[in-house]
């Protein structure tokens, strides 16, 4: 059933969007290397997309969600601000485009233009975006971590390991953020927060607080890191290979010129 969803409470605790979830599916099991690479190609091409291979794609996207053990429905909910922000990136395509007007109100006109526009720039960053979060559902922060360093190794001038941990941290944390995300709004809304009608209020009332306890967690954890002599060079997780990786790759690559081409 592709919106199965076990229980809220566990559905939501694994689902803060850019969460690691154990499992044992072939993205799983990939190759983090393999994955990584995957990850930058499409999301790199996707941008000059056209509609018919999104649309495939997004099949395929789907496909992979459900194999990684992952439930839509609490996803949606768990990036529900993010759609709002994709809502407004249309809106704005919507009105500033110039083209054929569809409705004009108080000199503030609509194109069909404009809508078609904002319609494929939305779906594409939302593709994006659950590329971006399968990828982490799949993926451990450390094998990221790993992922990076191999790739940034032949580089010269760049410290690969700390870019790694950069990288590992900032994709740690993103479940982080969320979950105080979520606190924050539940602890407005206990004390009636929800009534308030200004949007600007209701986004600084969660943005502010959101802010300084992402801070604070960010000082703990470099105080936690200093008090366990935390430094740079450390054994890596070894890569184990599933022996796929091969046909992922080409599938990326097919995909990447499809997107290139239409």
């Amino acid at each position: 059933m592709l919106f199965k969803i076990r229980s809220w409470s566990e559905a939501m605790d694994s689902m803060n969007a850019f969460s690691y979830i154990h499992g044992n599916s072939m993205l799983h099991r990939l190759d983090p290397r393999c994955k990584f690479f995957i990850l930058c190609l499409v999301s790199i091409t996707m941008l000059s997309a056209g509609p018919f291979p999104l649309i495939i794609f997004a099949g395929l996207l789907v496909f992979f969600f459900k194999n990684a053990g992952l439930a839509i429905l609490p996803f949606l909910k768990a990036v529900r601000y993010f759609i709002v922000i994709l809502f407004l990136v249309f809106t704005a395509r919507a009105l500033a485009v110039p083209g054929d007007i569809v409705f004009s109100f108080h000199g503030i006109s609509v194109t069909k233009q404009g809508v078609a526009q904002g319609i494929m720039v939305a779906f594409r960053f939302l593709l994006i975006m659950i590329t971006g979060a399968v990828f982490a559902a799949t993926t451990k922060p450390g094998s990221v971590k790993a992922a990076v360093q191999w790739f940034f190794r032949p580089v010269p001038f760049i410290p690969e390991k700390r870019l790694g941990v950069m990288i590992g941290l900032a994709l740690g944390f993103m479940p982080v953020i969320f979950r105080q995300a979520r606190k924050i709004s539940e602890a407005g809304k206990a004390r009636c927060g929800d009534l308030e009608k200004n949007p600007v209020k209701r986004i600084k009332r969660i943005a502010m607080p959101l802010l300084y306890k992402t801070f604070l967690s960010a000082d703990n954890l470099v105080l936690a890191m200093q008090a366990r002599c935390y430094c740079e060079d450390r054994t890596d997780p070894k890569f184990n290979p599933s022996g796929t990786e091969i046909y992922f790759i080409a599938g990326a690559i097919v995909t990447a010129m499809c997107f290139a081409m239409f």
